[in-house]
């Protein structure tokens, strides 16, 4: 277990924001994880733990605490079961798990991040999430001060949620087990519009494996979503702002707004989720409410291929990274009445 002093925490974000840790933890095993989490919390010490620090803000007067970083490895299959350690890297686990032949998270390929946080977020794009896979998950409950493990019904998964996230001082991510597919080196079923459109196939037809991962990743990188050091459009924690999700009436009253700006014409985009509920789509939000990509002059923008990804352009602030995530909050509400959230975790700051 390795500790420092005054430690640098930019360079361990996907934004490359945030000032320093008083003391930075990093861990290479379950048990080192579990000490550094008993220590702090027997001091009353302030815990911000990190993994691939794809979904963090931090702001810039850093964290007044410890900073754990995950750095545990571990890759075990047996049979179409898969275990991953909570700081296994989540895209080089994905495209293992192809190369395996087995189906299930093909199309979570390119999403920067560990696997502990996988099931935090309940990770999802182009038409799988990881709640649909995962079986259990390892952790360590600091209320109880024990190792318990989790069902992945127990875990409560929703929308970008989970049981994880509803009580984020709760549990720390050890280990997430997962039940894949064996299809005979095919996809799961494609589910998202824009996947089967590029693949050439219908909704709920299946691909190779290899040819959905790349396929994925080739829309990922045109979006900026894929990390390139080299291209500030993936300086970023990707989707920024989460998908609305609105009540039947708050459902009419936006598209009321619509309808009143855009025209009586203009649908706004519409796609169930659940008994009397409506999720719209953030982008189409943003662009239309008059933040088109690249936009802002600043060092922090919106991407230059995504609106709904803001980005470092290489000399930014956590302040001014949040000056224009307010901008764009204020902006869709003002239009449309509806008042995006953060996706990413704030630490030390907030909208």
């Amino acid at each position: 277990m390795l500790q420092t002093h005054d430690a640098p925490l930019a360079p361990l974000t996907t934004f490359r924001l945030g000032g320093p840790a008083a003391t930075l933890i990093t861990a290479t095993t379950d048990a080192e994880v579990v000490d550094a989490v008993r220590a702090a919390d027997d001091s009353g010490t302030p815990l911000l733990l990190v993994g691939g620090g794809s979904n963090l803000v931090i702001g810039d007067a850093g964290f007044a605490g410890t900073v754990l970083r995950v750095g545990t490895r571990g890759f075990h299959l047996d049979g179409t079961r898969l275990e991953l350690a909570a700081g296994e890297v989540w895209t080089d686990a994905v495209a293992r798990v192809v190369d395996t032949g087995l189906a299930g998270i093909e199309c979570l390929a390119g999403i920067p991040g560990s696997a502990g946080a996988t099931p935090i977020q309940n990770v999802g794009a182009y038409g799988q999430e990881v709640a649909s896979v995962i079986e259990e998950v390892v952790a360590y409950d600091r209320r109880a001060r024990e190792t318990v493990t989790l069902s992945g019904a127990e875990c409560a998964f929703s929308y970008r949620h989970s049981r994880f996230k509803d009580d984020p001082d709760r549990y720390v991510v050890l280990r997430v087990r997962f039940a894949l597919e064996d299809a005979g080196g095919l996809s799961a079923p494609i589910r998202y519009a824009e996947t089967a459109r590029v693949l050439g196939v219908g909704a709920g037809d299946r691909v190779p494996l290899e040819r959905a991962r790349e396929t994925v990743l080739k829309l990922r990188a045109g979006k900026g979503m894929v990390l390139d050091p080299e291209d500030h459009d993936t300086w970023s924690a990707g989707s920024f702002f989460t998908n609305p999700i609105l009540t039947d009436a708050a459902f009419a009253a936006f598209r009321e707004r619509v309808a009143a700006r855009l025209g009586p014409d203009t649908a706004p985009p519409a796609y169930p989720a659940g008994e009397g509920r409506t999720k719209t789509s953030a982008a189409w939000l943003i662009d239309r409410a008059g933040f088109a990509k690249g936009y802002g002059t600043g060092p922090a923008r919106i991407s230059g291929k995504h609106t709904l990804a803001l980005t470092n352009r290489g000399a930014a602030t956590t302040e001014d990274l949040l000056a224009l995530a307010r901008e764009v909050v204020a902006g869709v509400r003002e239009a449309f009445g509806v008042t995006l959230v953060n996706e990413p975790v704030m630490v030390g700051v907030r909208l």
